[in-house]
């Protein structure tokens, strides 16, 4: 593939690839695809053109042999009138088209052994296109799962552990910080509770008083 053909088909990639919306690769194997698929049609075409030629080059020969049969007829016909000269212009006709018709039909014989190779290299390029085809599935698949570990190991590589770690760190710290502003809530109340606790256990004089009175009533009812 020369320098030219190899820009053209890379350039044509490149277009055809944004169309189909694939990667590189892929739009590579669908270039080539449609590059197979033009030159089957080329071939068909080409083979076309070759059966016509063949099927004329078949009639000429069907025509010069009934005009050597014709000629032949002539030949004795004349031989029998008695007509020399008439006999001898169609000997000369017969043994004329005689020669003509071992051209045609080495003629005929290299048209077909043409339309053999022709039908031939049509088949390898369809056998060549089918392959392809299903190489492509193939290789779609494979290029589909490497561009998925691609990814991972890319999302793997740009993954910052660190960041984490430092975010595991600060939510650590506002932790430590709230049960240290929980303590320290703890001991500022401690003193009003102590204070309440105080209050609680103190006996007023009028209640003491009382308490007093009732002990002696019921040592007296004693």
């Amino acid at each position: 593939m020369g320098i030219f053909k190899r820009v053209k088909t890379i350039t044509k990639a490149e277009i055809n690839g944004l169309l189909d919306g694939m990667e590189d690769p892929i739009a590579m194997l669908n270039e080539y695809s449609r590059e197979l698929e033009q030159e089957i049609l080329k071939g068909q075409k080409a083979l076309s053109q070759q059966y016509l030629v063949e099927k004329k080059q078949a009639a000429l020969l069907l025509e010069t042999e009934e005009l050597i049969t014709k000629r032949t007829r002539q030949v004795r016909l004349a031989i029998e009138q008695e007509e020399d000269t008439i006999a001898k212009l169609a000997v000369q006709e017969k043994l004329l088209h005689e020669k003509q018709i071992n051209l045609y039909q080495q003629q005929f014989e290299a048209i077909k052994e043409q339309t053999q190779i022709l039908i031939e290299k049509l088949n390898q390029l369809k056998e060549t296109y089918n392959e392809l085809q299903h190489k492509k599935i193939l290789l779609a698949s494979r290029a589909n799962v490497a561009q998925s570990i691609k990814q991972i190991q890319k999302a793997t590589v740009t993954f910052q552990t660190d960041n984490i770690a430092r975010g595991v760190a600060r939510a650590e710290e506002r932790i430590m910080l709230m049960e240290a502003q929980v303590q320290a809530g703890s001991q500022f109340s401690s003193p009003l509770a102590q204070h309440d606790a105080a209050f609680q256990n103190y006996i007023r004089e009028e209640e003491l008083e009382q308490e007093l009175e009732k002990l002696k009533r019921e040592k007296v009812t004693l």
